[in-house]
């Protein structure tokens, strides 16, 4: 295919001229935003840090979408797979991780005119503008974007963008155990004991979980359904114990709510709610983590509970905490993000949990995430900064927003439009995955 740059009048300039845009991210937004690109005939490059597209999601492979395929599948995306001779599964029935890859995302990124556009195992550590940081002015949208890279050699190298979609999303970023955000205190020398969200406790890390005590910290769907899959192991492997650690009084964003229209994310909340009330598992409500200590070949974690200082003995934790954009890489970028969720400014009203939850998330494109650093944009989970609401509906339509600016075409990058699913309210505490896709 033949691309032709369809520069838009605010970015042309003889410097940007010739140059992709680049998407840092080869997950299901980033191939998204890379086929709407084809699509528009723009030329881009794909920077992925994994070893091929979807990374992060090949490590919660063994979960479950709350989504059916309709929900999951984007329409440029789903345009050119079918030009190639793709079929799309039921619209009905809802994937695991492992079965969206294999099916959908990975079928995507071999098309001829994404992979050829695609760099795996390249790391994105910083950004910014040729010859500038972030406090020069002066002709500044008229001037290449500059993307510092790392390749799996550890070779650094620079290579330069007119346009920027920052698709990086949040996984390889937790939150912290701690409430206070920071790391608690103790936490290098007992790291080998702190499991990544959502292991594969019935399959691939069988052997870590079985027949040990495991402590899940989190209040939302990324620890129930750990807590689920651990009680399944618990019938299988004798000596299982399972405590569920919730900092709050309660796991309230595990809804099972018969009003949720996926009903899927409703069925984990009342079988969750069965196995604490037939003592399977062990809840620990008001545990606010201060501190973690190596006791023989387990954990001890030192904390307040109802203003006392208490302990807990665990062999491993689970940080099922939930996840923050990694920012860092960002300190060169001219950024307005809100105070709070660290999302765009404009977009943080819309997605605030607290009010919001996925299904009620307005639709939203590049108006909502535009920067003051002209071209550059959040999207996917990332742009949802610490909130939860994330839908992959809901980054579909950011992109193709996002593109359709960067065309030029203002009138379909202003007519957003996007019908959700009623989920009820998400939790802080979510994987990628787990709670909104």
């Amino acid at each position: 295919m033949t691309l032709i740059d369809l520069t838009a009048p605010a970015v042309r300039s003889s410097r940007l001229d010739g140059l992709p845009v680049a998407i840092i991210g080869a997950g299901p937004i980033g191939l998204a935003a890379a086929a709407n690109l084809v699509e528009r005939g723009i030329d881009f490059v794909i920077y992925e840090s994994g070893e091929s597209a979807g990374s992060s999601i090949d490590q919660w492979g063994h979960i479950l979408f709350f989504s059916p395929w309709r929900h999951l599948i984007d329409p440029a995306a789903r345009r050119l797979l079918e030009a190639n001779g793709w079929r799309a599964p039921g619209d009905v029935t809802a994937p695991t991780g492992a079965d969206f890859l294999s099916r959908y995302l990975r079928p995507l990124a071999q098309l001829d005119e994404i992979a050829s556009r695609t760099r795996s195992g390249i790391t994105v550590s910083a950004v910014s503008r040729v010859g500038m940081d972030r406090t020069r002015t002066a002709n500044r949208a008229q001037t290449p974007f500059l993307l510092r890279i790392t390749d799996a050699s550890g070779a650094i190298d620079e290579v330069s963008a007119r346009a920027v979609i920052d698709a990086s999303g949040t996984y390889l970023t937790p939150n912290s155990l701690a409430s206070t955000g920071l790391e608690p205190l103790g936490l290098p020398e007992v790291a080998d004991r702190v499991s990544h969200a959502l292991p594969d406790v019935l399959g691939r890390e069988r052997s870590q979980f079985a027949g040990r005590h495991t402590t899940v910290v989190g209040a939302g769907h990324s620890a129930a359904n750990t807590v689920l899959n651990l009680a399944r192991l618990a019938q299988e492997e004798p000596g299982t114990r399972i405590t569920w650690l919730i900092r709050n009084a309660s796991a309230v964003r595990v809804s099972s709510s018969p009003d949720d229209e996926l009903a899927a994310r409703a069925a984990i909340g009342s079988r969750v709610d069965q196995l604490v009330a037939d003592g399977t598992v062990e809840q620990l409500d008001r545990f606010e983590i201060v501190r973690l200590t190596r006791s023989g070949s387990g954990v001890r974690l030192i904390g307040h509970r109802n203003g006392e200082l208490v302990e807990h003995q665990t062999d491993i934790v689970v940080n099922a905490t939930g996840f923050r954009p990694n920012l860092d890489m960002l300190r060169e970028i001219r950024l307005e993000l809100d105070e709070i969720v660290e999302a765009p400014k404009r977009l943080a009203p819309l997605i605030d949990p607290n009010i919001h939850s996925c299904g009620t998330v307005a639709p939203h494109g590049f108006a909502e995430l535009e920067q003051p650093e002209p071209n550059f944009f959040l999207a996917g989970m990332k742009s949802y900064g610490r909130a939860p609401t994330f839908l992959l509906a809901t980054g579909y339509e950011q992109v193709r927003s996002i593109t359709a600016w960067l065309a030029g075409d203002v009138a379909s990058a202003t007519n957003v439009q996007l019908v959700l699913p009623a989920t009820g309210v998400c939790s802080t505490d979510q994987a990628p995955g787990s709670c909104c896709s």
